[in-house]
C-alpha cells in the first residue's frame, strides 16, 4: 500500500490482486492483460479516456461520464465500435465479474488501436482500437478529518486549448506528470498550476477551489480539466451553502483564502491545508469544506 499523500491516494482491497481485467471484449486476470507494443496508446498516448465510481450498484454520473468520453473520442475522430449502452454494460459486466458492487474505482481506456509502425499517422492504424477496463476496490484515503494536502505551485502552465485541451480527456499527460514531479521534489504531496496570465487554474490531476468569505472559488474552466467532480461541487455548495463563482483569481488570494479543497472522481473532496508554504486558514480542514464533503 502506499505510504505518500496524494489526491490519488486510496486505501486498496487484497481482492484488487485478482480482478479480471476487460480487454477487447474478453476478461483477463491482471497478470495476463496486455497490449501490443504496436498499439497506438504506448506508441504516442493517442486515445481518450474516463474514470467513474461505482457505489451501491450505480455508476455515478454515468451520462456525464460517457458525454465526455464520447465528445473526446469524437474530437480525434476515434469511433469506439461501441454504442453508449455498450459501453457501460462492458463496465458493468466487468464490476459484475469481479463481484465489486460498491466502492470500485473503473478506469477505462481507449486508444486508436495497433499500428502497422510506430509513427504519428493515423492511417497507419490497423483494425479497430483498444479498449481496456480496470475496476478496482478503492477507498479514498483523504477525507474531511484529514490533515490535508500541500501543494506547491509549478513553473509548467496549463497549455491554451490550441495546444492542448485540457478538457480533452487524452492519454497524453507528460506536461502535467513533469509538474508533479517538480512538486513531490519540493516536498509537496500535488502540483498547483498556472494559467498562460497567471492565473491559478487546475492541479496537476484535479481541480482546485478556494473559500473566501463563504463564497466558493474556482477558475473560470478556461485552462483546467472538464471535471464532473467539479460540476457537481460548484452545483451543491450553491445549492446548500453559498455563493460559488468561477473567475480569475491569483495565488496571492489563494494563499490568503479561509479554506482550500481539490475535487476528483477518485477522492471526491480532498481538503488543502498548505500552498508553498502558506497555512490556509487555521491549518485544518475547514467548516464548509467539512460540511460540504458531508454533502457530497
Amino acid at each position: 500500500m502506499q505510504n505518500y499523500q496524494s489526491a490519488q491516494g486510496y486505501s486498496g482491497d487484497a481482492r484488487n490482486e485478482d480482478v479480471l481485467v476487460y480487454l477487447n471484449g474478453a476478461f483477463v486476470h491482471r497478470d495476463e492483460a496486455s497490449v501490443s507494443v504496436f498499439d497506438s496508446g504506448f506508441v504516442l498516448g493517442d486515445g481518450v479516456w474516463e474514470g467513474l465510481r461505482l457505489v451501491n450498484g450505480s455508476l455515478l454520473s454515468v451520462d456525464l461520464h460517457m458525454d465526455r468520453l464520447f465528445e473526446g473520442a469524437r474530437v480525434i475522430s476515434l469511433d469506439l465500435g461501441m454504442t453508449r449502452g455498450e459501453v457501460v454494460a462492458a463496465i458493468m459486466e466487468t464490476c459484475a465479474r469481479n463481484g465489486f458492487a460498491d466502492g470500485a474505482h473503473v478506469r477505462l481506456m481507449v486508444t486508436r488501436g495497433r499500428k502497422a509502425t510506430p509513427n504519428q499517422d493515423p492511417r497507419f492504424t490497423i483494425g479497430g482500437p483498444t479498449m481496456v477496463i480496470v475496476a478496482k476496490l478503492k477507498a479514498p484515503r483523504f477525507n474531511a478529518s484529514d490533515k490535508g494536502l500541500t501543494l506547491f505551485t509549478s513553473s509548467y502552465r496549463c497549455s491554451t486549448p490550441d495546444v492542448f485541451d485540457l478538457r480533452l480527456n487524452s492519454h497524453s499527460r507528460l506536461n502535467l506528470i513533469q509538474a508533479l514531479i517538480q512538486a513531490i521534489a519540493a516536498g509537496a504531496d500535488e502540483a498547483l498550476m498556472l494559467d498562460p496570465l497567471g492565473f491559478v487554474a487546475s492541479c496537476n490531476s484535479t481541480n482546485f477551489f478556494i473559500v473566501r468569505k463563504g463564497e466558493l472559488w474556482t477558475s473560470t474552466g478556461k485552462y483546467s480539466f472538464n471535471g464532473i467532480t467539479r460540476g457537481r461541487v460548484l452545483d451543491l455548495f450553491s445549492r446548500h451553502l453559498g455563493p460559488a463563482r468561477q473567475l480569475d483569481f491569483t495565488l496571492a488570494q489563494a494563499y490568503s483564502a479561509d479554506e482550500a479543497f481539490l475535487t476528483g472522481t477518485l477522492g471526491g473532496v480532498t481538503p488543502v491545508t498548505r500552498i508553498d508554504g502558506h497555512t490556509i486558514g487555521a491549518g485544518t480542514t475547514g467548516p464548509l469544506t467539512r460540511e460540504l464533503t458531508r454533502i457530497y
